[in-house]
């Protein structure tokens, strides 16, 4: 199953509320709050407020976005807690603070690995950002990370997340996508170019056909959820929702 959904972030100008009202009227069915602005890590009266209103609004918790960065940040604990008191079946993690080309791979590896073991106790799941300036800037490292905390875990329980890498061309994003496929859990949508500028997720529409084709052909659960739009604009949301959940249902 496909589940198009919401990055929080998306909207950080937006209440709880104002949030779940827009992802609600554009068809999307899941949320991924951010732990910076709408559930605080340690807020667990404000991640119970924010399970109940996100069921009642007719939704589900898709994640947690924290901005814990393994082998880096303190405080998993109260990370954890606040996810399992969200009632989020994943915690989004950040692979250290550095690029895989200079960083020190292993306190980051044996953070993981922890992270990875607790969650688990409380039923639930973690996935690492894909993002530059950690180690899951390529594709290669990525793989190597997640060898070495399943080495340290003797599961594969850790997942990633998959976003395209910015200015890679359709071909190479996809083949990026085509080999993460069988530890990506989630995958965050939009459209940037040239560089990071904010464009209609539509005008990727070769990109995300055929990344959608891959998540379909491997018969597992993904969210997809929008994270960028034009102008960080509310009233975009419709538009990019229909597009998104029209792909979905392809």
């Amino acid at each position: 199953m496909l589940t198009p959904g919401l990055c929080s972030i998306t909207f950080r100008q937006l209440d709880v509320d104002g949030v779940l009202d827009v992802a609600a009227r554009a068809g999307l069915a899941a949320v991924e709050w951010g732990a910076d602005v709408h559930v605080p890590v340690g807020d667990l009266d404000t991640a119970r407020s924010v399970a109940a209103r996100t069921a009642a609004a007719g939704l589900r918790v898709a994640s947690y976005g924290s901005y814990f960065r393994a082998g880096v940040s303190e405080g998993f604990a109260d990370v954890l807690a606040t996810a399992v008191a969200l009632g989020a079946p994943r915690v989004r993690v950040w692979a250290g603070a550095q690029g895989s080309a200079g960083a020190e791979r292993g306190p980051v590896v044996a953070a993981l690995a922890d992270a990875v073991r607790r969650a688990a106790d409380a039923g639930v799941q973690i996935g690492t950002e894909s993002h530059g300036g950690t180690l899951t800037d390529t594709t290669a490292s990525t793989l190597a990370l997640l060898a070495d905390v399943d080495g340290r875990t003797g599961t594969e329980a850790l997942t990633t997340y998959w976003q395209p890498t910015v200015d890679a061309p359709d071909d190479d994003a996809v083949a990026e996508l085509a080999v993460l496929l069988p530890r990506t859990s989630t995958v965050h949508a939009f459209s940037w170019s040239p560089g990071t500028t904010r464009q209609p997720l539509a005008s990727r529409e070769s990109l995300w056909r055929r990344a959608v084709g891959l998540l379909a052909s491997s018969g597992g659960d993904h969210d997809v959820l929008l994270e960028f739009v034009p102008g960080d604009d509310p009233g975009v949301l419709g538009r990019e929702g229909a597009v998104l959940r029209e792909w979905l249902n392809t």
